[in-house]
């Protein structure tokens, strides 16, 4: 048996992203009841809920629009909504390993959207599922539905789509963090007799879901950034950025992944 302190230590480092080896090792609790105390009904009291803005008599937006907009991205890109046996939802967002700061922003944006779930960082291999629960998820994300996203319509909300219009840069930036990349090209030319090796950075968006690829490409236009449709993939469409101009304007506002 451990007490509530030690419970309370070792859901602390799950919660910031520690794996289970990594938790036993520190507190020497085995991994079998770390794994219990994460899977089952949390006896730590939780902040209590806000109301969900949609549920209202007279249903408003998240207070904070431009969370919202950026967890949007997110949630389109790589993120899913899944109902819990005993009922309410999950959402979780797929992030990689290797940015270790994407996964805090995607923390505190579900923490900012609905603050009275814990968010848990559940490791999976080469990556992590940034996991929360809510009874509200589907109310914020009516694109929840059965089926994956590419063989259904994914389309925005009037409210939803007036919070994008307001914070596209926001929406944009949840889009490349999911699904999308900065990369550095390089090209060799002839000059005066002398091979010369030049490098330059694009931006790549790649995603099967013909509307979540529209909607990402009308907020390029809305903020004055080109873009042109690259080679497809498996029925993946990639949307690159490679102009010198725009590039500059994605670095200023959403910048590579870290």
């Amino acid at each position: 048996m451990y007490d509530r302190d030690t419970r309370k230590r070792a859901m602390a480092l799950i919660a910031q992203g520690s794996s289970l080896n990594s938790v036993s090792k520190q507190t020497g609790i085995s991994r079998s009841a770390i794994r219990e105390w994460r899977t089952r009904i949390d006896p730590l009291p939780r902040v209590q809920s806000p109301p969900c803005p949609r549920c209202l008599a007279d249903p408003g937006v998240p207070d904070d629009a431009a969370a919202y907009s950026y967890l949007l991205g997110l949630y389109l890109g790589d993120g899913c909504i899944s109902p819990h046996p005993r009922g309410g939802y999950y959402l979780r967002v797929a992030c990689a390993d290797a940015w270790p700061g994407l996964i805090d922003k995607c923390r505190a944006a579900i923490t900012t959207i609905r603050p009275e779930g814990r968010v848990c960082v559940l490791q999976k291999q080469g990556c992590v599922a940034v996991t929360s629960y809510s009874q509200h998820w589907p109310c914020l994300f009516p694109q929840h539905g059965p089926g994956k996203k590419h063989e259904r319509p994914i389309l925005l909300e009037p409210w939803q789509q007036e919070i994008m219009d307001a914070h596209p840069w926001d929406f944009i930036r949840g889009l490349i963090h999911s699904d999308g990349c900065r990369i550095t090209n390089w090209t060799e030319k002839f000059i005066g007799g002398e091979r010369k090796r030049y490098e330059y950075p694009r931006y790549f968006f790649t995603n099967t879901s013909v509307d979540i690829i529209k909607l990402f490409t009308n907020a390029l236009d809305a903020v004055g950034v080109e873009w042109k449709s690259a080679r497809t993939s498996r029925a993946a469409k990639n949307i690159s950025v490679a102009k010198r101009a725009s590039v500059a304007l994605m670095d200023a506002h959403v910048g590579p992944k870290y």
